[in-house]
Formats: C-alpha cells, sequence, structure tokens
C-alpha cells in the first residue's frame, strides 16, 4: 500500500479516479475536499473520465493537491501522475483487513488522520458485531456453515478472490472458491456444481443490482442454492460499503434476526 500526500491540513482539493476512495473519503466526511471523479463514482462533482482512462488536461486544469487511485489495475495510471508531478495516494488491498486498514491511510493522506482512524476502527466493530451473531467457523467435518458462491463477472464466469473469500466466512459462510488475498478467477460448472453451494451470491462487476438472477439456470448450471443479486459494490469496492455488504450477507444466509 503506497500513499503520499502534503502534510497534515495542507490538502484542500482532491482528484478521486478510485470510486473506493470516493465513497471512503465521503464516508469519513471529506467529501467536501473531493474535487474531480470518474464516471464510475457516486459523487456529484466534474467528471475526469473513465477508471482507466482518466483526462489528464482536464485534471490539470482542477488543479489538485493529492489524486487518490486503487488497485493494481491504476497502478500505472498512478506512476504516470508522479511523473507529471502530482501527490498520490495510491492503495492496493486485497484482504479484509488491508481494506479497512486503507481507510486510515487515506485519513492520512488527505490530512485528516483522525477521520480515518475512526472510520476504520467503527469498520471493525461492525465486522466484529457481525461474527459475534453467525455459527462460529466449525472443522472441515461437520462444518454446519452455507456453502457460498459469489460470482463477479458473468462471461466468463467468474469466482470473486481478494477479500471476498474473507467477507464469506465473516458472514457465517464458507467459501471454497478461492483463497483469501488470491485474485477472482474463472471457475467451471463442474467445479460450482461439485460444491452444491447452498446460496449463490451474483455480484457482476459494473452492473450495480441489475445482474440477472436466472443466469444459472440459462447456463443450465444445476445448481439448487437460493441466488441472490447483490449491488456489485457491495462487495467488489473495497471502501465502507463492503462492511455493508458483508452485513447483508450475513442477514442472507442466516437470517436478519440474528
Amino acid at each position: 500500500m503506497e500513499s503520499s500526500g502534503a502534510d497534515d491540513g495542507a490538502v484542500e482539493r482532491v482528484v478521486s479516479l478510485a470510486p473506493s476512495a470516493t465513497a471512503t473519503l465521503s464516508a469519513m466526511g471529506a467529501g467536501d475536499l473531493i474535487v474531480g471523479v470518474t464516471t464510475h463514482c457516486g459523487l456529484d462533482r466534474p467528471v475526469v473520465g473513465g477508471w482507466l482512462n482518466p483526462d489528464y488536461d482536464y485534471l490539470a486544469e482542477l488543479a489538485p493537491d493529492l489524486v487518490c487511485t486503487a488497485d493494481g489495475l491504476q497502478a500505472e495510471i498512478a506512476a504516470e501522475l508522479r511523473e507529471r508531478g502530482y501527490d498520490v495516494c495510491h492503495v492496493e488491498p486485497d484482504s479484509l483487513d488491508a481494506v479497512v486498514d486503507s481507510f486510515a491511510t487515506l485519513g492520512r493522506a488527505v490530512g485528516r488522520p483522525e477521520a480515518g482512524e475512526q472510520l476504520a476502527a467503527d469498520c471493525r466493530d461492525r465486522l466484529a458485531a457481525v461474527e459475534a451473531r453467525v455459527p462460529p467457523r466449525g472443522r472441515d467435518e461437520g462444518d454446519p456453515r452455507p456453502v457460498v458462491y459469489c460470482e463477479e463477472w458473468g462471461d466468463p464466469p467468474m469466482a470473486a478472490g481478494n477479500w471476498v473469500p474473507e467477507a464469506v466466512e465473516t458472514a457465517g459462510g464458507r467459501y471454497p472458491f478461492c483463497d483469501p488475498g488470491d485474485r477472482s478467477r474463472e471457475v467451471s460448472r463442474e467445479r460450482v456444481e461439485g460444491a452444491d453451494p447452498d446460496h449463490v451470491v451474483i455480484h457482476h462487476c459494473g452492473h450495480g443490482d441489475r445482474a440477472d438472477p436466472g443466469l444459472l439456470a440459462d447456463r443450465g448450471w444445476d445448481v439448487d442454492g437460493a441466488v441472490h443479486v447483490l449491488d456489485d459494490d457491495f462487495l467488489n469496492q473495497p471502501s465502507p460499503a463492503l462492511v455493508e455488504g458483508i452485513e447483508t450477507l450475513a442477514d442472507l444466509l442466516h437470517g436478519e434476526n440474528q
């Protein structure tokens, strides 16, 4: 996780090229600093292009003190921005802990360390509350937790990786498709059917909550588990939305009243 920025209090103008950074800064009360975003960010600010194709000329017109990027797919953009003389806060979390740690990193980068630390602490408390209300993790044999298949992309089918395996476990499920920290990977019909998931969670990137819940049946996959469509931000975005996604997932797996 890399970060650079001005001294505390010196950042007044931020361009966020990562939806996760936009959401995280807004959640900690630092949205007032953001003067530019991408088309994928949920904040009403001037748009400087897409996630992977920012308009560098327009970005320069906004004269940011700091530019925020995220994920390995934006690493080259972060490097290009540094070559152009910008201060950049770039984070690449690949685990649930790293996602929450990145909130404090962003807070420090924009000169609001207390807000970032508080947001991280609040999110850790929420995750602990989820773990306290779902069945404990059992052993391999006789594990009572439901098997969950999370699909990040549909063509080809991709089992979600990174922090999603930990998200499922925190929500009281089992996830036999990727190890924590592994990248999302293509998955076969035989692999999914063989795992016999109790729940299927569809959260295709860029689709919001508009994915088709009948897509597994349309493929001819023999899966009997309950199918849920979640807004992709809830599991794909390394921001406080992920914590809400885990809370939502726990409700789906174990009932809202547990």
